[in-house]
């Protein structure tokens, strides 16, 4: 199934836009593909960052959990 696609216009520098044209046009990749894909590995990426934040908070937590069993226990689970 084909997506929607729409048009984002936005201003970079100059030579690297030359720089992409020229590493798409080398590898003959459209060009619009690629900046599609870039941005959205670049989303993946802070995504993860944010992740890694979250997971090293969560560990400190780490050492005042109560195993399974025991908490159910407690809440007559």
């Amino acid at each position: 199934m084909k997506t929607q696609q729409t048009i984002i216009a936005f201003k970079i520098d100059e030579i690297v836009a030359e720089r992409v044209k020229a590493f798409c046009r080398q590898r003959g990749i459209k060009y619009g593909f690629f900046i599609e894909k870039a941005i959205v590995a670049q989303m993946d990426r802070e995504s993860l960052k944010e992740n890694l934040v979250d997971i090293k908070a969560l560990r400190e937590l780490e050492t005042r959990a109560v195993p399974l069993d025991e908490y159910a226990k407690k809440r007559h689970i």
